[in-house]
């Protein structure tokens, strides 16, 4: 299979990931934080990049549409569980963020057997943007008095954003349910 530009960025978003956690593991602090978030910041604007360019010329392919979304979640989780062991964040903020994912790519799952589609929604773009802030925002683990403060806000509305993102992809779909 020939891989076009936007599977090639989505490809170098999976294998970003292990780079991103030896950064953050095995190199010394702050350095690590610093490099690690520049690797997670390069890997998510490959999301934005591979999508846009897979609409405007027109390359998506069925391994785009399968790996995408999963490469999204893989470079997320790996973030958030290495968050947890490095004690920036709470385990129970990790459970609800990746319990949600969990559940909405099951409802998707349903859907397509079904042959309904599932239109993204603005609280589910709202909710990465959050995560994604956020996820920066603690890594980086900034030396400012009011930064602890502006972590936890953060972190309360990517816990609000995926609940509602959540609870509204579920209601708005709920025929999905009855098929």
């Amino acid at each position: 299979m020939q891989m076009n530009l936007p599977n090639k960025l989505t490809t170098m978003r999976v294998l970003l990931i292990p780079v991103f956690l030896l950064v953050l593991f095995l190199m010394d602090e702050p350095m690590n934080r610093y490099i690690a978030t520049i690797i997670f910041v390069v890997a998510s604007l490959t999301d934005f990049l591979d999508g846009y360019l897979a609409r405007k010329y027109h390359m998506v392919t069925n391994f785009g549409k399968f790996m995408d979304p999963l490469a999204d979640k893989l470079l997320v989780m790996a973030a958030l569980v290495s968050m947890v062991a490095m004690e920036d964040l709470p385990a129970w903020v990790v459970i609800i963020i990746l319990a949600r994912e969990f559940a909405i790519t099951g409802f998707r799952t349903l859907a397509m057997e079904a042959n309904i589609v599932m239109a993204a929604s603005w609280w589910g773009k709202i909710k990465t943007t959050t995560q994604m802030i956020m996820i920066i925002l603690v890594l980086l683990h900034l030396p400012f008095v009011w930064m602890p403060m502006v972590e936890n806000i953060l972190i309360g509305l990517a816990v609000f954003f995926t609940i509602v993102s959540g609870a509204d992809y579920m209601i708005k779909n709920k025929q999905v349910l009855h098929g």
